[in-house]
């Protein structure tokens, strides 16, 4: 499925970019029937648009052996979403097993990748979530993902978009199912507090050791909070119901010294499912580890196409082909670049991700002729106005 250059002499730009486009071509598109082109002619586009952080009608309007941008987008239009995140998930299963070692554990967090987004619904309103207030809309494309903890591999290894009219549990448990399919132990599986739930609270338990921050609702959790003492219990969500569920509960209690302009105590709870031998200081450390997070996500919006279409499956695969991106980056940073050393390899500094989008920017320049010229408009600066210019 993956054919990686021969890992001596250089990497090129026209190697990365032959890769990538393999790995996106992968990405079924049903197409127009009896048009003249194929996919093989769509995806180029599209990857030029995503390292360019640009529109396929920018992108279309500037090169020459481009299909038109109203052509691009009808077949994008043909997308299917349940064949496309079937695709995605062995790719990112694919590549993530490439560089990951199926014998060593790994931590593991999840998160809610949200896309605010200005329009409307393109067919109905279950399309869209609600988010926190972002760039003046509280309207957004959410995803939910899960990624490898790990400085020198975080991977994706699992996406799924999220509609507002199922319980979001349901898309974790995909994600989660998914997870569960690869090869490697999971050590510990991290989330934020938009994750405690009981549905998945149950489900990542099954599947790790898992540290979720609680959330300060209800009167027996707000009497659990108020203390000045790190301390380790139990609690019981439902108490007393059918769906009452008991998990260690890790009750951290730090200061702030000054950090960020702020002072003052600070209480902290955590779910500690098979962490219940540990402090709170410890479990409140492991699941830092999570901060590592903000850096894939940043990465991966510097591959991202902009668009303008209402088309939610359109731009769920501009997240999945930024998703992969950033993934065929980090295998080929660490297989063909990355020099052994004692304990692990030498990651290169100069092959950054940008490097690598520039790459394939400068190849699919020439394979799709981009203009590098215009014509004049024959007039220049009007007599008049040169005169008053001197």
């Amino acid at each position: 499925m993956l054919e990686l250059p021969e890992p001596d002499g250089v990497l090129s730009a026209a190697d990365v970019k032959e890769v990538a486009a393999d790995v996106i071509g992968q990405l079924p598109m049903e197409g127009i029937e009896g048009s003249p082109l194929d996919s093989g002619d769509i995806w180029p586009a599209v990857t030029m648009a995503s390292v360019n952080q640009s529109s396929v009608w920018e992108v279309t309007s500037q090169t020459d052996d481009t299909p038109c941008d109203d052509t691009v987008m009808d077949w994008l239009h043909t997308l299917q979403r349940d064949q496309l995140e079937m695709a995605a998930s062995l790719l990112f299963r694919h590549l993530a097993m490439t560089i990951l070692d199926p014998d060593r554990s790994r931590i593991v967090s999840i998160d809610f990748v949200d896309n605010p987004y200005h329009g409307s619904a393109h067919e109905d309103s279950a399309e869209l979530c609600k988010t926190t207030p972002t760039d003046g809309t509280t309207t957004c494309h959410r995803y939910c993902t899960a990624y490898v903890v790990s400085n020198g591999k975080p991977v994706t290894l699992a996406l799924t978009y999220v509609r507002s009219d199922e319980k979001e549990a349901d898309a974790v448990e995909r994600v989660l199912d998914r997870v569960g399919t690869y090869p490697f132990e999971i050590d510990l599986l991290l989330a934020d507090r938009g994750f405690y739930n009981e549905r998945v609270i149950r489900r990542a338990r099954d599947l790790a050791t898992t540290v979720i921050p609680v959330q300060k609702k209800g009167e027996r959790m707000k009497d659990k909070l108020a203390t000045h003492c790190s301390y380790m219990t139990t609690y019981r969500m439902y108490k007393d119901s059918e769906r009452e569920l008991r998990f260690p509960l890790a009750v951290s209690v730090s200061y702030q010294n000054g950090d960020r302009g702020k002072h003052g105590e600070v209480v902290r709870g955590y779910v500690a499912c098979d962490l219940g031998d540990r402090t709170p200081t410890q479990v409140e450390r492991r699941y830092r580890k999570r901060s590592a997070i903000e850096t894939s996500y940043r990465l991966f919006r510097q591959a991202r196409a902009t668009t303008t279409t209402q088309d939610p499956i359109v731009r769920f695969a501009f997240v999945i082909v930024s998703f992969l991106l950033e993934n065929l980056w980090l295998v080929l940073r660490w297989a063909v670049v990355a020099r052994p050393q004692r304990g692990g390899r030498d990651l290169p500094e100069q092959f950054t991700f940008q490097t690598f989008c520039d790459w394939i920017r400068h190849e699919l320049e020439e394979e799709l002729a981009r203009r590098w010229e215009i014509e004049m408009n024959g007039v220049g600066v009007p007599d008049a106005y040169a005169s008053a210019a001197g």
